[in-house]
């Protein structure tokens, strides 16, 4: 009897209930939840913090104080404008590369830059470049077998019948063109701009200009030997070293700015904007219209 009242009160032991206090059931709590807890605080912190660094930022953005270390916002492009056929006939007058007069009833204008790669493959004179970039087929001329009509060579041939009248503008589309874009000034007043142009834009004078003058004033003599085929190099150096042409360079880039210039090549076709190195197979319509 005395061993089944120990067995009994054992199993009555065993089986009894632990009574959990309020205060052991909040210790329990936090012992399970309070590093989650944490973890969640420190995240919420920084998140707050960060939104308040944007806000800040966002300010002084907003009244132009930022700093060297923060992101600059790009410029959004300039406003677009009408361009009026008046304005177009205005850019022929002295001072400016150009070929026919404003009485045709088409006014070509193009934007250029000597040492942009695009401006080359619309020359049509550089059978090399279009290897360079990267759908090769696209800018692959139709002389040697492409499909590329240079916007450039075709309107030369309507100004040389006496249909059209060209202007010619510079603008700095890729940045080493200015010795050869003043060149180019020099060799219009001999009345040889398409020779010079011929042999500058050609696949030797776009390695000659990005690889050898670029802006270098001191190059002159160089620049005047590469340009001896089609002018006196007496003259060209002359003319370089003078720096008549220094400011007229930015003087074109202010007109090329009122022409919704945006980047080099540019043309015009009377009023008709074509920015970049377009076929000319897809300004040829515009062209045929304004012929009639």
């Amino acid at each position: 009897m005395a061993t089944r009242r120990i067995v009994r009160k054992a199993m009555e032991s065993e089986a009894e209930p632990v009574i959990r206090t309020p205060v052991m059931l909040q210790k329990s709590f936090w012992d399970k939840t309070g590093p989650v807890l944490m973890v969640v605080m420190v995240v919420m912190a920084f998140a707050l913090g960060s939104l308040w660094s944007k806000v800040k930022y966002l300010e002084k953005g907003a009244t132009g104080n930022t700093t060297a270390n923060q992101p600059q916002v790009q410029p959004p492009p300039p406003p677009q404008v009408e361009i009026t056929l008046d304005q177009v006939k205005s850019l022929f007058k002295e001072g400016n590369i150009v070929f026919g007069d404003s009485s045709k009833k088409v006014l070509f204008v193009e934007i250029s830059d000597p040492s942009c790669p695009y401006c080359h493959a619309a020359g049509g004179v550089n059978t090399e470049i279009y290897k360079a970039f990267p759908n090769p087929d696209q800018f692959r001329l139709v002389e040697i077998g492409g499909n590329y009509a240079s916007p450039v060579l075709e309107m030369k041939k309507l100004v040389d019948a006496g249909k059209a009248g060209f202007v010619w503008l510079y603008a700095n589309g890729h940045g080493s063109g200015e010795m050869a874009t003043k060149a180019l000034y020099c060799a219009h007043e001999k009345g040889q701009f398409w020779p010079a142009h011929d042999l500058l834009m050609a696949d030797k004078g776009y390695k000659f200009i990005n690889e050898t003058v670029m802006n270098d004033k001191t190059k002159s003599g160089e620049v005047a030997n590469f340009l001896a085929a089609a002018v006196d190099k007496n003259f060209m150096k002359s003319c370089l070293d003078s720096g008549k042409y220094d400011n007229k360079l930015q003087e074109d880039m202010d007109i090329a700015l009122k022409l919704n210039f945006q980047g080099t090549p540019h043309f015009l076709v009377n009023t008709q904007v074509f920015g970049g190195a377009y076929n000319y197979r897809d300004m040829e319509s515009v062209v045929t219209a304004a012929l009639k």
